[in-house]
């Protein structure tokens, strides 16, 4: 109600508002009109202006008013007034999501702005070139994995995060299921490791395979269970008399071969190793081992189990051993001593002579220096790290070393043959994987490695007649040529490979190219298309074959540097021979060394299709390498083992390289 009066008669004047309660006529509503029509123009607009002032300033006041019980993100309150408990519960539960919806998404940006920084400044070394492959091709391979921030929908914590990824609020719902998923981090701050790109699922139930590697893993699968069945815990297996010998009484088949078992996706046979090594496995041993071969078979299959799974029991049980190990360094050089009692630490030469093999003490650093990283314990690394500098300070032909060294006085035996080959090979695969293994920071290795391949060309490298094979012969007492090879050098053309990737030489590459070659041709030239164990090689003109091969070196032992040094050929060049040579050897391995109903056997006549005579021995390196090779030979998944990450022990066991 708004009231007017007038000087002349001081009516009030009604504006519409009728009051039906106070008795007021008809005849007094008249005179308010009358009253209203006397009213000039610029005064009605003053009253009408007047009210619709008046009526929005009560409009926004009773909104106000209501809007007290409004919530910070929902809805207007005063619909809840309205609808029952369920309803309001519905309509609570829709803006919570909405809520962390919100939130999600906005830890995920944040995230993934920080992952692309990270990646746009971080580079980590080339890696061995691709080949696209055509859509043909690519059937039945392995599938490549989803990105490893983002996996069916889910955001996967990033180590960075050392609480989640936390956004303003600090709210615990950063991940959709709730779990924090950190990937493994094992071996301190300068690993580069594979969860970089995102920890690798080698059990992946979708993971896919090539036929040809289906059938390498049914062959492990088979030389497998033959071992479980007749010599399960046991060192060596002999499939022929179903039964197993003790070498050092560590079970040396399922240590050596857990990680090939992993590579492979093949799950139970893995769970099965690793439960023996968890509740069987003692190092307690009243037993003299080899250094050297209880490290690279043992200590390397403990330490490379330990970085594909990040399980501690390997790296617990790698430590147990690295411990009983030490005391062969305690020798009055530093070189170590070959052999040591498990349990007592009685540390010693060999039992047929004083003095070490060159490659046994020079074949131990990858081993030891990883374990040290893990352990955040020096001991070891320093150990060998001793030896390998005491090597470099002795004196060489061009960089070839004598097979032998006594531990006692630090010395080769300078009468001693210089050869790639038995006792002598793994100490310049050593010199070129240390310096990788290292982030490329110890250059006399790289220095004396090179020096060695020099001292190949000069001294060891010949070609044979009439094909013009190329290999690697031998200087008998240190100075007389012999066209001798064990078909242990035939890990040379992968090493070389492997130098030239990561900056040697272009002829690294092209020797590694023909005596891959040369050590196809001792499968191919042979009856059964297996190797023997050593070749001479023809230097006469006008000879008719290049290779002699001796009754006693005719024995094939499931030896795998052949098909290693294929799949480095193969990782490097994307040339499919190799992978032809690679295929025909496994299949003249099942058909020749496969004992049905058993497993695998050394033969002992590659020259006799017919007879070649069982050895009844399955070596352990067959699984740990060989058929892991082949495995790999065949695999066109760049995440699988890529070898800018990993340098394959001499034993084919993978270990991490390092930034320093």
């Amino acid at each position: 109600m708004i009231e007017g009066t007038t000087r002349e008669n001081q009516l009030s004047i009604n504006l519409g508002f009728d009051d039906y309660s106070n008795g007021k006529d008809y005849k007094k509503r008249q005179s308010v009109f009358r009253v209203w029509k006397r009213l000039s123009s610029l005064q009605r607009s003053v009253i009408c202006f007047v009210l619709l002032l008046g009526g929005i300033s009560i409009i926004y006041i009773v909104s106000s008013v209501r809007k007290g019980h409004r919530g910070s993100y929902g809805g207007p309150s005063e619909l809840s007034d309205f609808l029952d408990s369920k309803e309001r519960q519905q309509m609570e539960q829709e803006k919570r999501e909405y809520i962390q919806k919100m939130k999600r998404r906005h830890a995920a940006e944040q995230v993934n702005q920080i992952v692309k920084k990270n990646q746009e400044n971080i580079r980590i070394k080339k890696g061995p070139p691709s080949r696209k492959k055509s859509e043909k091709e690519d059937k039945g391979l392995d599938r490549v994995q989803l990105p490893p921030y983002e996996k069916e929908g889910q955001l996967v914590r990033d180590e960075r995060f050392p609480h989640g990824n936390e956004d303003e609020d600090n709210d615990r719902d950063d991940n959709v299921d709730g779990h924090l998923n950190l990937p493994p981090k094992t071996a301190g701050d300068d690993f580069v490791d594979q969860a970089s790109d995102g920890p690798y699922d080698y059990f992946d139930p979708k993971r896919q395979f090539s036929e040809k590697q289906k059938a390498i893993q049914d062959a492990f699968k088979f030389a497998w269970k033959g071992y479980k069945q007749h010599a399960w815990g046991h060192d060596e297996y002999h499939p022929i008399s179903k039964s197993h010998s003790e070498w050092f009484g560590v079970g040396l088949t399922i240590v050596d071969s857990v990680d090939t078992a992993i590579i492979m996706g093949l799950k139970d046979e893995y769970l099965e190793a690793r439960e023996w090594v968890d509740k069987s496995l003692t190092f307690d041993k009243d037993k003299d081992v080899n250094l050297f071969e209880i490290t690279i078979r043992a200590l390397g299959g403990l330490l490379s189990a330990y970085h594909l799974t990040n399980d501690e029991v390997f790296k617990n049980k790698a430590k147990e051993l690295g411990d009983r190990l030490l005391p062969c360094f305690k020798s009055p050089s530093n070189v170590p001593f070959s052999d040591v009692n498990l349990r007592t630490g009685h540390a010693h030469a060999p039992r047929w002579g004083p003095d070490s093999s060159t490659s046994e003490v020079t074949t131990i650093q990858l081993e030891f220096r990883d374990l040290s990283r893990i352990t955040k314990d020096n001991r070891y690394e320093h150990a060998v790290d001793v030896v390998s500098e005491h090597v470099h300070k002795l004196p060489k032909k061009d960089g070839l070393v004598p097979i032998f060294i006594n531990a006692n006085t630090g010395s080769f035996r300078s009468s001693a043959t210089i050869t790639f080959g038995a006792r002598g090979d793994s100490y310049y695969e050593y010199l070129l994987k240390q310096w990788i293994q290292t982030g490329k920071q110890k250059e006399y290795l790289k220095q004396d490695y090179v020096q060695a391949v020099e001292g190949i060309k000069t001294h060891l490298l010949k070609e044979s007649e009439p094909s013009k094979l190329l290999y690697i012969g031998e200087l008998l007492g240190g100075r007389s040529f012999s066209p001798k090879m064990d078909h242990l050098v035939c890990f040379m053309p992968g090493t070389l490979a492997l130098g030239h990737q990561h900056g040697l030489p272009k002829d690294h590459m092209e020797i590694a190219t023909k005596l891959a070659k040369t050590c196809y041709e001792m499968y191919n030239k042979m009856p059964t298309k297996l190797s023997p164990e050593i070749v001479y090689f023809n230097q006469a003109p006008g000879s008719s074959d290049d290779l002699i091969v001796k009754p006693l070196d005719a024995h094939n032992l499931l030896r795998p540097e052949t098909v290693e040094s294929l799949f480095y050929m193969y990782r490097f060049t994307q040339d499919k021979k190799y992978r032809d040579w690679g295929w025909q050897i496994f299949l003249a391995f099942m058909k020749y060394t496969k004992i049905e109903g058993a497993g695998f056997s050394s033969i002992n006549n590659v020259k006799s299709p017919s007879n070649p005579g069982y050895k009844d021995k399955l070596e352990s390196f067959f699984l740990a390498e060989t058929l892991k090779y082949l495995f790999l030979l065949f695999s066109d998944d760049p995440k699988l083992i890529p070898l800018d990450k990993f340098v394959f022990n001499t034993e084919a066991h993978p270990l991490p390289i390092y930034s320093e």
